[in-house]
Formats: structure tokens, C-alpha cells, sequence
């Protein structure tokens, strides 16, 4: 059939299945047809994979298959997914259309789970399509002749690619994208996302800089429906999220009444502590409640999405593992837990349930304390007016860079010139000078001036002009090392008798004793021993609250949600604004009004209050924790030039405590000096132990780089061995070249990502421009309580008495609370 009769026979396929092909899967099949890039953005389960998928399918029945394939079997189509765990569902759904259509293309997958043997495979007789992840790709490039192999491919598709347009796994793919661009001629790369702001931007940088491409706008965004379970005793409702299990019946009756649920938590850990008070709850519900996260044995998550997917289950509780990608068109509710921290977050996660076109995506929201129906509220509100946060890419990751150039050396190698025009043909390398350049090459080459005299570090050499990598015990450890995703040290919890169940950090099984017990997969365990990077365990006898805590989970309420929030806050003083979760928490917010102040998008509100502990000044940006945890130690370090004190400090999404034993008077002339943007730099990288921060880190960088080795399988050294030798590294560094770009970098990375510097600096600066209210209220008020149980939780006491004590002080404030009420 010719090209036309395909894409006829392709809407036969759609009306025969009961489906309408929207105009924009029309417009990306013919852009694609044109030699066309670009990206395609679309509500979730609105039909973009189809809309990416069919070009090349279409082409491809409209020749024979030697034409499609120029005579041999060769690779067309290179699909990349941001997960591993979604590329068999991705390669199940393509080739399903595929045959559906009478195509008959083959697709396969390539991760770091497919077989050696399947690999030759796969270079012998290459499928028409290959699902793979970014760090896979990196692999692929990594070997000689891989050039070859990837000529052929006429199509890159990029899923999820929201996902990781704001990672170093998303400037990973950047620079195998270029090869690509450089391997193949005429290559088309489409990127597939949702949920995005900045969708020009997004664009530019996935085809590169300068390059032109194409922006298609899918369906209209379903409906979007928020809605909460609210607290039957507003009055009662906890101020702070300590005790987040108190919704619990309401929560075990929606799912009662649905017909399956995906329950999303924010962690990991949420996730586990969720699932076990479901059944503690329910016992009954033991084989249709099952539990989904990414440290999950990956066999159990597999078997979870099979149950999910044929309707076995009424509930799976689970994190960003469920976010992304699979299709589960029996799940037809969708609930969160706590606050989603984001706009993006929630949208993409209401997108789990009604997940077909024309179906309207409805989310049901958890609160964990009084404040979180706020930022419900805010949510909603933002939704209604479209608005959704920005993703930016990193700029100039020197490690990724130099990785990647060490993974070409060691495959068709690089002509140093000719490598340069194709870093610099990327978004994030675009502004690359000719002296960083020089800079990477000299360490790729020699290990830069401290390291010379090192040979391990003496990776790339060059041979008649090409840039190639000789040893062979660099390639194998580089080779096992490629790719950017950073996480303490993973050990293997395996029961004795030999079943996996998944991955806990090193740094929550070395504190455990044997006999110590925990909760982990939806289990009871108890602690056995480590041997060899593996925990092992058996079923405990007794219950555990103790859970394992991952790292990367710190979810930092976005700008755009804090304005929402202090906006919504404006609006219902004014009386302008009303919605359930407002009415149900009418009450703390008067009381915040009557015990101090309640403030809007043009206040600042910072209250001085004397408690059982010390002195403690709240001050509330409404910036995000990790703004929060740079601002309060620049306040904390002016404050204590002021006047010499001591503080403690605390941060959360709202706001900071600055808590000192003994009474700190300042004014607001004072206060206003301690927050000036002037001089904000310097006075953050004196405040704080920014070389201690940074050497930390650095051991990321240090091991995208090549600069440390984690270890081989079965020997991977620990993160207390990694932290060593990269902080030896980083002291010889800085000691001796000062001005390595390595360490360069890792300040900028403590500033941009751990203190989210421009953030703080714009809060600052806006600030200036806010009415200040100083207030003094004779209690903690809502706003206060939250950081104060927090401050309380880290100090060092028994976690029962910090319980008592937190139930204490929710007893006396509600106490005072009813009489305010009542004199009102």
C-alpha cells in the first residue's frame, strides 16, 4: 500500500475500535511524514503514544520491508523512556498497534536487565524499534561499531520528556541526542509530554539549539476535578502533619466505594506506613491491597501492575513509581496524601484516573494537617486559572560532559574539533568556552593539574587525530558506571531463604542490630546481618513503626503554589473566596487572625513568641524549605552580629524558627537589615560550612566524572568509602588547584539546588517591597505550631515523649482555642 492507503487503513483501525483521531495526532503523523521534529503535549491518556508511534508505523506499511529497512534488518525507531520499569509496558503497547495494524514490526527492549546474550541479538538482527532508557543509550554509544547500528535509525522519541527535562539525566540525553544527530541523517526526534509551562523552551531543548521544530497542542485538558475528605471535627483537626493517619476511616470508605484506587504518598516511607495501617484497619483486604514504590524488588512491582492491570486489586498505595507512562484504564479513583508540594504534581496524577480521551480526571486530596486544605484550595485555584510551573534544564554539568566524552572514546572515539561543534550543538553546553572546553579535555586526558600524576585518571589518548580510550580496565569501569542518577548506597533486603524484596539505603541499615525490626515491602522484619551489599531478614514475630527513609524525597512546595497559597489566604480575608476545605478549617484560620496575623501575597509575618524551650522567632516567607534553610542561616549569622546569640534552626514550606534559650530583642529596622539582599553571597558562604556542603556534594560529581569508582557487583563499596575518597579528592583539589571546574561546580550546585540561591534571592528582594508585621502572641498560633513540633522533633528526646509533648501542647492550644471562640 502506498503512504496514503496507510493512513487510510489507520483510521479504519481507529472507527473499528470505537475511537475519533483527534486533529493533533493528524498533525503529528504529517509533520512526521514532512521530516519534521518537535513535541507533542498532551493531557495524560490523551493519545500521545499513539500520535508519536503511528508516522513511522504507517511508513513502514507503505513499503515493503526491504524498502522500509534498505535492504537489511536495521534499527528505525529509538524509543526513549525516562523509566526502566515502563519500557516493557512502552514495548508491549507499540508492538500492539503494530500487529493490531497488520505491520508486523518487531520492538524490543535494551536496559540494564536485558540479557548479554539478547544484546548480540539485537546488533545481529536489529528490531524495527528499540525501548531504552538515556543511561542505556550512553551504553550503546560506549561500544566500537556502534555507529554503524544507530546509522540507520530515522526516528528518536522521547517520553515523559517532562520528566527529565529538569535532570542531569536530561543533559545526558542531550549529548547522545547530538551523536544521534551527527550518526544519522535525516533523524526526526519527538519528544512526548504533559504537564509543562514552558513549552517552547522545553522544545529548543530537546532538538538543540537553533534548530527548527514544531510544537503540537493536543486535545483540550480533561476536566479536573479537587476534591478533599474533610475532617468531621474541624475544631479538633491537627495543626501540624505528625499524626497523618487521622482520615484513615473516611479513606478506607472511599476506596469501599470505588472500584480501584491508586493512593499516592509523596515517600517512600509514607508509602509503607500507609499500606500497613490499611490493613491493620482491614485485615480482609490482604490480597487485594498490594503496595507500589521504586525500591520495591522489581519482580513485585511487575506482578502489582499485572494484578492492577487485570483488576485484581481495589487499592494499590504507591509513589512517582505509578506517576508516569502505563496505561491502567481499570483505576477509576485517584487519591493523594498530604499536600502534592506542586500544580504539575497533582495534574499529572488526577491524569491516573480517567485516563481515556473525553473522560474527566478526578483526584481526591488527603490533608495530613489544617494548613494542607490551604494549599488544596490553592491547587484548585491555580488549575482553574492554568497555571502550572516552569521546568528548567542544568546549564554546563562539566561532570556529565566529561563522562560522556570518556563513553564516545571508548566507541568510535571523537576528533577533538569536530567533538566541540557537537557538545555546543546542545541546549545546556551552548554557552561552552573554549577555556572550559580545554579544561575537560585536559581532564579526561591527564586528570587535570593535582591529578597528572595519577595513570588511572590518563583515560583518553590520542591516536592519528581520534580521541579513543586503550585500557581496558578504564572501559569496563566506566562502562558500569555510565549514567547520573545519585542515591546513598543501595543494599539488597533479601530473606534468608533467599526471596528479594528490594532496596534500602546503606544509611538506614547500618544503624540496625540484629534483632532490630522494621517495616519494608508491606512486611514485618527483623534484622538478621549484611554480607556483601545484601540486608537480610526474616518475617518479624513483633510490629514496627520504624521504616526506612530514602534520600531525593524532599518534595519543596514550588513558587507557584506558594503564591497560590498566600493568595487564596488574601482572598478569604477579604471574603472573597469560599470552598469546602476553607470552611472546614474557618476556625484556625480566624485564630491565626486573632492570636497574630493571617497574611496575604503583600504581607511579611514574623512573630516573636516565648515558649517552654526558649525564645523563638517564626518568620514566614512562604518561599519553599530549601529557600527557607539558606534564608534563616544568613538571618541567623546577621542577627547574631546584632546581637551574640545562639539559635537553632528550623524550616519548613511556610516559613523558619530561629530559637535561642534567652530572650533576643530586635526591631523591625534590625529585622529589615537582616533580610537586605546586599552582599546576600558572600554572607550565605560565611554563614554556613559551604566546603563541608559542597565536598558532599561532590561526591556525586566526583562519581559522574569518573573520579571515584563506586566498586563491581557484589563488591560496591559503601557510601561512608565513596564519601572518603571522594573527600580526599576534594581536599587535594582544593588545596592544589583551586580552580578545578569540578569544584566550581559543586558550590553552584549547593547554591541552585540545595539553597535554591535565585529563589532565595528574589524572595529577599520582594520581601523589601511587603508590608512587615511584627507581632507577639502569647502562644504558638497555627501558623507557629507546625515548626515548632518540628524543632521538637529533632532535638534529643524519646519519641514517646515527643508525642506526649506534642499532644500536650494540641490540648492546651485547642483549649484556648475554644475559649477564644467562644468570647467571639
Amino acid at each position: 500500500m502506498n503512504l496514503q492507503q496507510a493512513m487510510d487503513h489507520t483510521e479504519r483501525w481507529y472507527e473499528s475500535r470505537g475511537w475519533t483521531v483527534f486533529d493533533f495526532q493528524r498533525e503529528a503523523w504529517k509533520a512526521w511524514h514532512e521530516n519534521q521534529s518537535g513535541l507533542i503535549h498532551s493531557p495524560t491518556g490523551s493519545g500521545k503514544t499513539l500520535a508519536a508511534w503511528l508516522g513511522p508505523v504507517q511508513d513502514a506499511m507503505s513499503r515493503s520491508t526491504a524498502e522500509a529497512t534498505g535492504g537489511d534488518p536495521a534499527l528505525r525507531v529509538l524509543w526513549i523512556t525516562p523509566l526502566r520499569a515502563l519500557a516493557s509496558d512502552t514495548r508491549n503497547n507499540l508492538e500492539a498497534v503494530s500487529d493490531a495494524l497488520g505491520a508486523g514490526l518487531s520492538v524490543e527492549i535494551r536496559t540494564g536487565d536485558t540479557s548479554s546474550s539478547r544484546r548480540t541479538r539485537q546488533r545481529q538482527q536489529p528490531p524495527f524499534a528499540l525501548v531504552t532508557t538515556p543511561e542505556s543509550l550512553s551504553v550503546m554509544l560506549s561500544y566500537p561499531g556502534s555507529e554503524i547500528g544507530l546509522a540507520n535509525i530515522h526516528t528518536v522519541v522521547v517520553d515523559e520528556w517532562h520528566e527529565l527535562l529538569g535532570s542531569k539525566r536530561g543533559v545526558q540525553l542531550q549529548l547522545c541526542l547530538a551523536r544521534l544527530r551527527k550518526l544519522c541523517k535525516n533523524l526526526r526526534i519527538w519528544g512526548v509530554s504533559a504537564t509543562l509551562a514552558n513549552l517552547d523552551q522545553a522544545r529548543d531543548v530537546l532538538l538543540g539549539p537553533g534548530k527548527e521544530g514544531t510544537l503540537i497542542r493536543g486535545v483540550v485538558p480533561r476536566s479536573v476535578e479537587v476534591c478533599s475528605i474533610l475532617p468531621t471535627d474541624p475544631a479538633s483537626f491537627k495543626w501540624s502533619g505528625h499524626l497523618g493517619l487521622q482520615l484513615i476511616k473516611p479513606v478506607i470508605q472511599a476506596i469501599d466505594n470505588a472500584g480501584t484506587t491508586l493512593l499516592f504518598t509523596n515517600t517512600r516511607s509514607q508509602a509503607e506506613l500507609w499500606f500497613q495501617a490499611l490493613l491493620n484497619a482491614r485485615p480482609d483486604w490482604l490480597e487485594s491491597v498490594a503496595l507500589h514504590h521504586g525500591s520495591l524488588d522489581r519482580k513485585l512491582r511487575v506482578r502489582i501492575e499485572d494484578q492492577l492491570r487485570s483488576g485484581e486489586l481495589s487499592c494499590v498505595v504507591c509513589t512517582s513509581s505509578l506517576d508516569l507512562g502505563v496505561d491502567f484504564s481499570p483505576v477509576d479513583q485517584v487519591m493523594q496524601v498530604g499536600s502534592p508540594k506542586g500544580i504539575a504534581r497533582l495534574l499529572q496524577r488526577a491524569g491516573r484516573s480517567g485516563h481515556r480521551p473525553g473522560a474527566v480526571s478526578r483526584i481526591l486530596c488527603v490533608p495530613s494537617n489544617a494548613l494542607e486544605l490551604v494549599e488544596i484550595t490553592a491547587v484548585r485555584n491555580a488549575l482553574a486559572e492554568k497555571r502550572i510551573e516552569a521546568r528548567q534544564t542544568p546549564q554546563l554539568s562539566l561532570d556529565v560532559l566529561c563522562q560522556h566524552l570518556v563513553t564516545i572514546a571508548m566507541g568510535s572515539g571523537f576528533i577533538e574539533q569536530d567533538m566541540l561543534n557537537e557538545i555546543r550543538d546542545t541546549y545546556s553546553f551552548a554557552e561552552l568556552t573554549d577555556a572550559q572546553w580545554q579544561w575537560v579535555m585536559d581532564f579526561i586526558t591527564r586528570g587535570g593539574q593535582a591529578l597528572k600524576g595519577y595513570p588511572q585518571y590518563h583515560k583518553v589518548l590520542q591516536v592519528a587525530g581520534v580521541h579513543r580510550v586503550m585500557n581496558e580496565q578504564i572501559q569496563q569501569r566506566h562502562r558500569m558506571a555510565i549514567g547520573t542518577i545519585n542515591s546513598d548506597a543501595q543494599l539488597s533486603v533479601v530473606f534468608q531463604g533467599g526471596k528479594r524484596l528490594g532496596t534500602a539505603e546503606e544509611s538506614f541499615i547500618a544503624r540496625l542490630k540484629p534483632g532490630d525490626t522494621f517495616q519494608f515491602a508491606g512486611r514485618h522484619l527483623e534484622f538478621i546481618r549484611i554480607r556483601e551489599m545484601t540486608a537480610y531478614v526474616r518475617k518479624a514475630t513483633k510490629r514496627s513503626r520504624v521504616v526506612p527513609r530514602w534520600g531525593g524525597t524532599q518534595l519543596p512546595l514550588t513558587s507557584a503554589l506558594a503564591d497560590s497559597v498566600l493568595q487564596t489566604l488574601h482572598l478569604w480575608q477579604q471574603g472573597e473566596l469560599s470552598s469546602p476545605e476553607l470552611l472546614s478549617i474557618d476556625a484556625t484560620l480566624k485564630l491565626q487572625q486573632q492570636w497574630s496575623y493571617l497574611p496575604g501575597p503583600n504581607d511579611f509575618l514574623i512573630e516573636y513568641i516565648r515558649t517552654q524551650e526558649g525564645y523563638s522567632l517564626f518568620c514566614f516567607p512562604f518561599a519553599g524549605s530549601l529557600a527557607h534553610e539558606g534564608l534563616a542561616m544568613v538571618v541567623a549569622s546577621r542577627l547574631s552580629a546584632l546581637t551574640p546569640s545562639t539559635f537553632t534552626l528550623q524550616v519548613n514550606d511556610y516559613g523558619f524558627e530561629l530559637q535561642s534559650p534567652e530572650p533576643v530583642e530586635f526591631d523591625l529596622d534590625q529585622l529589615r537589615q537582616a533580610f537586605s539582599v546586599d552582599h546576600l553571597l558572600a554572607d550565605i558562604l560565611n554563614s554556613i560550612n559551604t566546603s563541608e556542603i559542597a565536598k558532599r556534594r561532590f561526591r556525586d560529581i566526583a562519581r559522574i566524572s569518573g573520579l571515584v569508582f563506586d566498586g563491581y557487583p557484589g563488591r560496591a563499596k559503601t557510601a561512608k568509602q565513596l564519601q572518603a575518597s571522594s573527600g580526599l579528592i576534594f581536599d587535594v583539589l582544593e588545596n592544589h588547584d583551586p580552580d578545578n571546574l569540578l569544584l566550581d561546580q559543586a558550590r553552584r550546585e549547593v547554591l541552585d539546588q540545595q539553597l535554591e540561591f535565585e529563589r532565595l534571592k528574589t524572595t529577599m528582594q520582594n520581601l523589601q517591597g511587603r508590608q512587615w508585621r511584627l507581632e507577639r502572641p502569647e502562644r504558638l498560633t497555627p501558623l507557629s505550631f507546625p515548626l515548632w513540633a518540628d524543632s521538637l522533633n529533632s532535638q534529643t528526646i524519646t519519641s514517646q515523649s515527643f508525642q506526649q509533648r506534642i499532644q500536650a501542647m494540641l490540648d492546651a492550644l485547642e483549649s484556648a482555642s475554644d475559649d477564644t471562640l467562644q468570647t467571639t
